[in-house]
């Protein structure tokens, strides 16, 4: 067979080949989008009923109406909700909480990663294993001793003590740091040492470099590191019930819900339209750093 020949045989079967291909391609395609699809379906279903729920009348509820619809769709819960004596007290401290927590950690976390990946120094990582094992200790087991912490603590600093925000504050700060200075050395480790190196031949000092290089550069994960704090900030139950024990206006919104939680039959309508309430503040933040989120995260990936 000639040279001409097999070009032409080459041709055909590439001609041949292709559209085999296309079709495994879209085939692979479609299982990717139907999986997708299915999988943001059951993540949704818990929310779609959380709304629906918040929508239905409470005569319905009461009934057990288990219809994935209502055809009377009432804003009641809501109003029972927003009725509660100091709601809007609650939100305010909620709000409070979880925006001093997340600037407090990012920025702590930060400059610790900074230390810990760009310096060497003694015991660093005896420093990292004890950061990495500090995130192993269940929560529910440091409650007890972080009560009695915090109540020595607040005969010294008042602000820091039980019934205090700055106890809620102190505490979710500690929790928060060692998730985000293990995400944020990832980030800080990917920015080469020739920028720092080009950084110093240029004047800058150790500070202006950390404030307006490599901050800017590792911007990402420090939103992914915020919004991982916002939400376990804002949903706290366990902390908000242990530390904030006789002061009303103290409390955060989700002690709100416990008015709704009755021996004999729990409102389940307000119930589930403070839920509905509480999930809105952390959808807004969510979405106005998802560009950065998903940067980020896609970072860490890498890293």
């Amino acid at each position: 067979m000639t040279a001409v020949d097999v070009s032409s045989v080459s041709r055909r079967t590439a001609t041949t080949d292709a559209p085999q291909k296309l079709r495994k391609q879209g085939k692979r395609r479609f299982g990717a989008d139907a999986a997708a699809i299915i999988i943001a379906l059951i993540v949704a279903f818990p929310l779609f009923w959380m709304v629906l729920s918040a929508l239905k009348p409470k005569t319905a509820l009461d009934a057990g109406d288990a219809a994935p619809y209502t055809l009377e769709p009432s804003l009641d819960s809501f109003g029972r909700v927003l009725g509660v004596n100091n709601f809007g007290q609650y939100f305010l401290n909620s709000v409070i909480v979880a925006l001093v927590v997340v600037v407090l950690s990012t920025i702590l976390a930060f400059l610790a990663a900074v230390a810990l990946t760009r310096y060497n120094f003694k015991m660093r990582t005896k420093l990292l294993i004890i950061i990495l094992v500090s995130q192993m200790v269940p929560v529910e087991a440091l409650t007890i001793p972080l009560f009695f912490l915090l109540r020595n603590a607040g005969e010294a600093i008042p602000l820091v003590g039980l019934n205090q925000l700055g106890s809620l504050v102190l505490v979710h700060v500690g929790f928060s740091i060692p998730f985000a200075i293990w995400m944020l050395r990832g980030f800080v480790a990917a920015v080469p040492l020739e920028v720092e190196e080009a950084a110093r031949l240029d004047g800058a000092s150790s500070f202006r470099f950390v404030r307006s290089i490599l901050f800017p550069l590792v911007a990402p994960g420090v939103v992914a590191c915020s919004v991982f704090s916002f939400i376990s900030t804002w949903n706290d139950f366990l902390f908000a019930k242990t530390f904030i024990i006789s002061a009303q206006e103290n409390q955060t919104l989700p002690m709100a819900l416990l008015t709704f939680f009755k021996p004999d039959q729990n409102d389940w309508g307000a119930i589930m339209a403070g839920s509905v309430i509480m999930t809105i503040p952390v959808l807004i933040f969510f979405v106005s750093v998802q560009r950065k989120l998903v940067s980020g995260l896609a970072g860490a990936v890498k890293g």
